[in-house]
């Protein structure tokens, strides 16, 4: 069996939020740069170097606030992934460039974007890992809408399209708890598995809340799972190994 480290996290595009009085007193490194914000993303990618695969969320693809850098390929490079994909969902120009992001040691075989219902600027990234026994694994990353309504849309969209892979991952911020209807509609719709009550994620320096999730097909094993007590974002980053059937591995 060859264990995967996964990794899911909310960066909030670097920003460091200790209190809830912070949403406003920094609100304004949401539209500017802030040598704060490099130090924070430094801080990130030493963390990251433990992990195979890496969804992030709230990323920012390369503006003014983040000093025109791209922060998934500056993770990369700093967290040494050899691959590295950024979806933009909400383009702001030169002001911001919100998306999310896929860090890899495993080649990627195919990578597709998928632009979620409701009002613009969700979305989701699908990887692809080819396996040894000639089928695929799955990981899709995801940042879901605040709304219920949005959100049991854009669910039901991800049940549709990740159905037809026999190994599967989702995992990302779906802003929504574990007693959501439409999230645990989610697992009936995709067999899926990994719902933990326990992991709570937000906010970050008092978790109470189970915003973030990484949920996996019966056909993976969860070797185990935890929330990472590294608040350097107002989510905390959230992990899961997971292992392959005996003899199949990833190619």
């Amino acid at each position: 069996m060859q264990p995967i480290r996964l990794l899911s996290y909310n960066i909030q595009a670097g920003i460091h939020t200790r209190q809830y009085r912070e949403y406003l007193t920094k609100s304004w490194q949401h539209l500017f740069p802030h040598r704060e914000r490099q130090l924070n993303l430094g801080r990130i990618a030493a963390m990251l170097r433990d992990y195979d695969l890496v969804g992030l969320q709230e990323i920012d693809g390369g503006s003014l606030r983040s000093s025109f850098i791209d922060q998934i390929e500056y993770l990369a490079e700093e967290a040494g992934f050899p691959f590295w994909y950024r979806q933009v969902n909400r383009n702001l120009g030169r002001f911001a460039q919100h998306g999310n992001g896929v860090l890899s040691r495993l080649r990627l075989a195919r990578i597709r974007e998928l632009k979620l219902p409701g009002l613009p600027g969700r979305g989701a990234v699908i990887g692809e890992l080819d396996l040894s026994d000639g089928s695929v694994l799955g990981i899709c990353i995801l940042h879901l809408a605040l709304g219920w309504r949005a959100r049991g849309r854009q669910l039901r969209h991800i049940a549709q399209v990740v159905n037809r892979y026999p190994y599967l991952v989702v995992m990302g911020d779906f802003n929504c708890g574990c007693r959501s209807r439409s999230l645990r509609q989610l697992l009936r719709d995709s067999a899926l598995r990994g719902l933990d009550c326990n992991l709570k994620t937000f906010p970050s320096w008092q978790p109470r809340r189970s915003l973030d999730h990484i949920l996996v097909s019966h056909s993976l094993r969860i070797v185990d799972t935890a929330v990472l007590d590294y608040p350097l974002s107002d989510h905390l980053p959230l992990s899961m190994t997971i292992a392959l059937p005996e003899g199949v591995r990833v190619i």
